[in-house]
């Protein structure tokens, strides 16, 4: 085993761990019963990279001083430090998080393993494939019992010969914005109101998109980008978008997904999901 999968997979079982914790802990907070996971021996494996092991010095330094009571901050400290860790193990980490922390999405990249890159997006739907890279994912619908009636929630995609008639091209540039929008809230008139925000958004948005190499290509399921693969997102914002849907109509657990927007990335070796979801 090489030092960086080692390091990887060392940091891997810590984030593991505290997301374990994480949810453990947010159902002591709703006063429901949850067993609260000890670390494993694991754990404490010192990664060989001197970066990697400051981190997990850092991660296992704030996991000791967590306070278990009360439930609330409990809760809101392993989740502090959870994102944390995320935050600082890469810069990709960190733009995603600052551009879609606080949104209703789904973020996550596999690898590239078919000539038709449907196939591949479909196993990230379906939560087949790991990260090549170990970076980042954001699905909160991992753990949803909404997947044992939908395995592939809150998508409800069609086979992958399908794709091609749900999807439009979009030019490198309205990709940026087409992800940058979705920091934007659903119904918004106005959902950026000041060119540094609009900046910080955009720059963001394009370090994220950079990952994917200067000859990715990228999809969209908004219906305007078959007249304008040039569009600015950014500018239309996400009121009225029209798309061809990829998500579930099931009301499922209280929850009615109404509006999406979708961009899809594929590189030569990666693809990537970038989706956001209007619900209430």
């Amino acid at each position: 085993m090489s030092t960086a999968d080692h390091d990887r997979i060392t940091l891997d079982l810590l984030d593991a761990h505290l997301e374990e914790l994480w949810r453990a802990a947010n159902e002591l907070q709703r006063g429901n019963r949850a067993v609260v996971p000890e670390a494993p021996r694991e754990l404490v494996v010192a990664a060989e990279d001197h970066a990697a092991t400051e981190l997990l010095r850092w991660g296992y330094g704030e996991l000791t001083g967590i306070p278990r009571f009360p439930a609330d901050v409990f809760a809101r400290s392993v989740g502090d430090t959870l994102r944390e860790l995320r935050r600082r193990r890469s810069p990709w980490n960190a733009a995603a998080l600052r551009l879609l922390e606080d949104q209703y999405v789904f973020l996550a990249t596999g690898p590239r393993r078919h000539e038709d890159w449907a196939e591949d997006v479909l196993a990230l739907m379906h939560r087949e494939v790991p990260d090549p890279r170990g970076w980042l994912r954001m699905d909160a619908d991992r753990t949803n019992n909404a997947r044992c009636a939908i395995p592939t929630y809150p998508f409800e995609p069609p086979p992958a010969a399908g794709f091609r008639d749900r999807l439009h091209e979009l030019e490198p540039a309205a990709a940026v914005t087409a992800l940058a929008a979705m920091a934007g809230e659903w119904g918004c008139d106005q959902p950026f109101g000041n060119p540094p925000e609009r900046d910080a958004l955009l720059a963001d948005a394009r370090l994220l998109l950079d990952r994917y190499g200067a000859d990715a290509r990228f999809w969209t399921n908004a219906v305007e980008a078959a007249a304008d693969p040039a569009r600015d997102f950014v500018q239309a914002g996400l009121k009225g978008t029209r798309v061809h849907s990829f998500i579930t109509g099931e009301y499922i657990n209280g929850l009615d997904l109404f509006e999406e927007l979708g961009l899809i990335v594929v590189s030569g070796n990666e693809v990537g999901v970038f989706w956001s979801f209007g619900a209430y």
